[in-house]
């Protein structure tokens, strides 16, 4: 019986199955594959034949979370800088390689995120729009929280909306750290909001426009709310007898509400620096 979670996809294991051999040994292969949680005794084979065997496994076994076990193999090549394999200092793994995988993954909707996680992409445009943004900065919380918020959306609704109020927490954490704000009594969502907003002029008052008052006011709305969501229907805090049902739409509500609102928070703070540089 397959796994019920995202598999990893053929074209990925063929690409391993070419690239890892040139890399490892078959103790240092089957080192690496037993530690990221493939199941069972190594194969009895080549390198290549051993990469594939194992990973279509992985795939079968319902136990097990492919694409997790696809991040922490990954990791170990993935990580590579380049400055490392400008300096020489890259074994067989050529940054050409790591690119190549990159791109596969790309194609079936899935993104490398360091630290050793795969995640699904195919969400939309807020969430893509966000994974290009995050990348380019500094920001290892808030990317930590977005891969938790994707790894999630399906198989554990609940704590996607965690995730994805911690993405806001998180960045609101970083500007406020940054630009040295005062830091609220509360640091809940609500109260770091209320620093962002007041910081930025995001207070719909402030605004001439109505229509963009409408929009501004409603960003407010999506900060208050996904805190609030957390608070209700998440993990976050522990619940009493009755309990609020939450499935994959909610989280894709809060998540795609998360990566919008953060991303218009990141590029009006990248306006806001360019103004006074």
């Amino acid at each position: 019986m397959a796994s019920k979670h995202p598999q990893i996809p053929n074209a990925v294991i063929t690409l391993l199955s070419d690239l890892v051999p040139d890399a490892e040994t078959h103790t240092s292969l089957d080192s690496l594959f037993k530690m990221a949680g493939c199941p069972g005794d190594p194969p009895d084979t080549s390198k290549s034949a051993k990469v594939v065997e194992w990973l279509i496994r992985v795939n079968k076994d319902p136990a097990i979370k492919p694409l997790t076990v696809l991040g922490s193999i990954l990791e170990r090549y993935m990580e590579i800088h380049i400055v490392d394999a400008l300096l020489g200092d890259v074994d067989e793994w050529d940054i050409k390689d790591k690119i190549q995988l990159e791109e596969v993954l790309k194609r079936h909707d899935l993104s490398y995120v360091s630290p050793g996680k795969v995640v699904q992409i195919n969400m939309g445009t807020s969430t893509e729009a966000l994974s290009s943004v995050i990348r380019e900065r500094d920001f290892r919380a808030v990317e930590d929280e977005f891969a938790r918020a994707l790894e999630n959306v399906a198989t554990d609704p609940r704590e996607s909306v965690s995730a994805a109020c911690n993405i806001l927490e998180s960045l609101f954490k970083i500007v406020i750290e940054d630009e040295r704000l005062g830091v609220p009594r509360k640091q809940d969502l609500p109260g770091l909001w209320k620093v962002i907003r007041d910081y930025f002029g995001f207070d719909a008052s402030s605004v001439e426009d109505q229509d963009l008052s409408r929009i501004v006011g409603g960003l407010a709305s999506v900060a208050v709310g996904i805190g609030a969501l957390r608070t209700h229907a998440s993990r976050a805090h522990g619940s009493g007898r009755s309990r609020y049902k939450i499935d994959a739409r909610h989280a894709r509500l809060a998540v795609h509400s998360a990566s919008t609102l953060a991303v218009f928070v990141i590029e009006t703070w990248d306006l806001r620096k360019y103004a006074h540089a």
